[in-house]
């Protein structure tokens, strides 16, 4: 059943770890948590694991109350970053730990427990290693052995707290690659937290991006990308290049590079624009609308090239991505001077006081060949 979360807040003291959240979890959804330190998420998957409750707000499944369940009666698999196994036991024995101390009559007999933990470690690939105890494996392995413990309990919903967030980054690929297919051949509900935004984008089917205990934007990997709602996604979320906007009497533009209409029909004065690093021309030609940039410094990154460049007359700094194979045949060096324009990008003006976004203005600009 769809798990309904209604304007959840939390508050530690002064602080509030959670602010008014509200989020739908479909059946058999990967969805992640985004967000740097601070931001919520791990105080929000401890609400769905009966850990900690809101000050205010519902949970409900259906027509259940499932904040009113305790954490043992949600039918939920948790692991934590730091995978919190029983060093005294061997991988088996933690496996099995969440059955073996269920209460009597619901605990499955012994000869259905030792046969769930062994299709378990076949499934993790570790069925070798069942007599091991946790100090001789790699971390990864360790990582693993808690998610089968995790699992042994055959959850509804699956928590996962920065799972892979104490591993290096080769074995942190290979995880989390590991862990897609097992959750496309489980479809478990799967609630993933992380600051990593390239495991949110490589894993999740949803990304809710989190700022200061509120969601900014819910959405597919491809839509936070390419259609960020406000500026801290835009921020937050890969690399970006932020660009000053002006009001003037001719309309609006950045330094020498115009923008075709007035998207907020003579409102504001002052905004911002955000364009990718990919969603740069860097070959504009003469008599097209462009900025003059100088290029400063060239990082070669296998098939991808990123070029670092100054723009003179509005003393701003660019970084654009460009295939290597199409830098390579251009031939340009530092102290090159390139005609640059972005292809599409998104806006935010700015309002008359505080000088904060204005989020309900939000404008997104592509040619009319990439719309």
């Amino acid at each position: 059943m769809t798990l309904v979360l209604d304007r959840l807040s939390r508050r530690f003291t002064e602080f509030a770890a959670l602010d008014d959240v509200s989020l739908r979890l479909a059946p058999g959804e990967f969805l992640a948590l985004l967000g740097p330190s601070g931001s919520g998420k791990t105080t929000l998957l401890r609400i769905l694991a009966g850990l900690d409750y809101p000050d205010e707000g519902t949970v409900r499944q259906g027509d259940r109350d499932f904040l009113a369940a305790g954490a043992r009666e949600r039918n939920v698999g948790l692991v934590f970053q730091h995978y919190a196994l029983f060093r005294h036991l061997t991988v088996r024995e933690n496996v099995a730990f969440g059955l073996r101390v269920r209460p009597r009559r619901t605990r499955p007999p012994k000869a259905q427990i030792r046969e769930r933990v062994e299709r378990l470690l076949k499934r993790v690939q570790l069925d070798e290693l069942g007599d091991r105890y946790p100090s001789q494996l790699s971390g990864g392995q360790r990582q693993r052995v808690a998610l089968a413990r995790a699992l042994a309990v055959e959850p509804e919903l699956l928590l996962l707290d920065e799972p892979f967030g104490a591993l290096d980054a080769q074995v942190r690929v290979t995880l989390r690659r590991w862990l897609r297919e097992l959750h496309e051949e489980l479809r478990l509900t799967t609630v993933f937290v992380t600051h990593d935004q390239e495991e949110a984008l490589e894993l999740a089917d949803r990304i809710a991006v989190m700022n200061r205990g509120r969601i900014e934007q819910v959405g597919t990997p491809q839509a936070i990308y390419q259609d960020p709602a406000t500026p801290f996604v835009c921020e937050f979320i890969g690399r970006t290049n932020r660009i000053p906007l002006d009001r003037h009497a001719g309309g609006w533009s950045a330094g020498r590079w115009p923008l075709a209409i007035d998207p907020w029909g003579g409102r504001h004065r002052h905004g911002v624009a955000y364009v990718r690093p990919e969603h740069l021309a860097l070959a504009v030609p003469h008599g097209q609308p462009a900025w003059e940039a100088h290029l400063r410094h060239v990082y070669p990154a296998g098939s991808v090239t990123h070029l670092d460049l100054q723009v003179a007359d509005i003393d701003l700094g660019l970084e654009a991505d460009v295939a290597s194979e199409d830098f390579a045949r251009w031939g340009w060096q530092p102290g090159a001077v390139l005609r640059v324009a972005p292809l599409q990008l998104v806006a935010f003006p700015f309002d008359g006081d505080g000088g904060h976004a204005v989020i309900r203005d939000r404008w997104t600009w592509r040619p009319p060949d990439r719309r």
